[in-house]
């Protein structure tokens, strides 16, 4: 399908899914010949690819987010930075540091990121693991070891959990993907530093 035969009306429901610019949007569109879910897919790649890039430069400007639930009953705190005071403002972020908030809230992450886990945690869950591989044949041992580790780091880091408002649908992103995305359409390197969970009476 060439560009000219990409419908508006494709385009824009590509633009709302991801919100990609137009012409990348056209753009994967006519890589994928007009298949909305691969273009969403391409486009996260994307993303990723150029989220990657901008990932080691500073971020000190951003907004401390908070979401109440349950009657006042839990509270969380976030801290979402990124470069510019000017993107800091953006409704595009705030909507990014609300989310965040919302996520925490729902999954009650321990850590942002897997790299905050002490290695003697990891190394006690390994021995944990192992004992329980311990029946399996050898050649498969590790990788069971590594397999049941990084699920169980999923549960408890922040970045690796899965954005809860996405379901239990197929193409699920986790909080890094969608960290990875706000960080594409900005144009800066956009980060989750910290976070707190408040609930009544612990």
């Amino acid at each position: 399908m060439s560009t000219t035969q990409i419908p508006a009306a494709l385009v824009k429901e590509l633009r709302e899914k991801t919100g990609a610019g137009m012409m990348d949007c056209k753009k994967a569109l006519t890589e994928t010949g007009g298949d909305v879910e691969q273009a969403v897919t391409l486009l996260r790649k994307q993303g990723l690819a150029a989220a990657q890039k901008r990932a080691g430069r500073d971020a000190n400007e951003g907004t401390v987010a908070s979401y109440i639930h349950q009657g006042g009953r839990l509270g969380v705190l976030v801290e979402v930075n990124c470069e510019t005071d000017f993107v800091a403002r953006t409704d595009r972020f705030q909507q990014f540091a609300h989310d965040v908030a919302l996520n925490v809230a729902a999954m009650k992450p321990l850590y942002v990121s897997s790299d905050d886990v002490a290695d003697e945690y990891k190394a006690k869950e390994r021995e944990v693991y192992a004992d329980q591989a311990k029946d399996k044949p050898e050649s498969a041992r590790e990788k069971i070891v590594e397999g049941k580790l990084a699920k169980h780091l999923s549960e408890i880091c922040l970045l690796q959990q899965p954005f809860f408002r996405d379901g239990t649908e197929k193409n699920q992103r986790t909080m890094e993907d969608l960290r990875a995305e706000a960080s594409s359409e900005l144009g800066e390197n956009i980060t989750i530093r910290r976070f707190e969970i408040f609930q009544l009476g612990e």
